[in-house]
């Protein structure tokens, strides 16, 4: 087995203004004067892609968990934008409720969620209201019609 060394400052500094600021990878390597060679010979370095992955996988998840909190509130706002008095936004509006169950769908999911649930979600009925699936019908006849 052989020892993982560790990173160095310089290169743990570099990773972590490649996260955490508003610099893009060029105008990071010239604030900690660090040569494109250099920083393509750590790209090659195990541990610093290890590292590195393991900082965009945290990144991957943050934003994941950001989106499914804010996701109720906007699919609030979608709902009510089907009350829009412009035609055309409310149209969108239901096109997008209509369309969210197929993407949702197509999403495959994680190994812990497919080991845990007995029965797929995604087979369960999606429930809206009478006045929403009227809207909805609506829509979709409007567009069958064209």
């Amino acid at each position: 087995m052989t020892k993982h060394k560790r990173l160095s400052k310089k290169q743990l500094v570099v990773i972590e203004d490649l996260f955490n600021g508003e610099l893009d990878e060029e105008a990071v390597l010239d604030k900690n004067r660090v040569s494109r060679n250099l920083f393509n010979r750590w790209r090659g370095d195990e541990n610093f892609i290890g590292q590195l992955e393991s900082r965009i996988a945290a990144a991957h998840r943050q934003s994941a968990a950001l989106i499914a909190k804010y996701a109720p509130l906007a699919a609030a706002k979608l709902v009510r934008l089907t009350e829009s008095e412009k035609e055309e936004t409310a149209r969108r509006a239901c096109l997008d409720i209509i369309s969210f169950p197929l993407l949702a769908g197509k999403k495959a999911p994680s190994p812990a969620e497919s080991q845990t649930e007995d029965t797929d979600e995604s087979d369960q009925p999606v429930q809206f209201s009478e006045q929403l699936a009227a809207k909805l019908l609506a829509v979709l006849a409007e567009e069958k019609e064209q």
